[in-house]
């Protein structure tokens, strides 16, 4: 079914593209084929803005975060946006990160 999203708002050919969550509940080979698309229309010059929770492929798949808890706890280029501390305050005493792991898990399954 996301793909069907997918191919639908991608058939708009617009310049921005809103998408709510658009990798949630695909395989990975989905996931992958996906996030091909999103980095081809970044390549074109297009503006990608998605909804994702997944913080373990957060560094890998995406540039730029918002996050957000009720307002803007902060935002800007995920390396030095996306740090223990922010995340900290975004989620509050609820998150755990294995950060490196999952980091290498989202490589090796990109082939990287």
């Amino acid at each position: 079914q996301q793909r069907v999203f997918l191919a639908r708002a991608l058939a708009q050919e617009a310049d921005l593209y809103f998408m709510d969550e658009p990798l949630a509940g695909v395989d990975a080979a989905t996931e992958r084929a996906i996030m091909a698309v999103l980095r081809d229309l970044k390549a074109e010059g297009k503006s990608v803005i998605c909804v994702h929770h997944d913080l373990q492929t957060l560094r890998t798949y995406f540039d730029e975060v918002v996050l957000l808890n009720m307002r803007v706890v902060a935002s800007g280029p995920v390396a030095t946006t996306a740090t223990q501390e922010n995340l900290v305050r975004t989620y509050g005493g609820r998150l755990t990160l294995l950060s490196e792991a999952a980091e290498a898990v989202a490589r090796a399954e990109l082939g990287e």
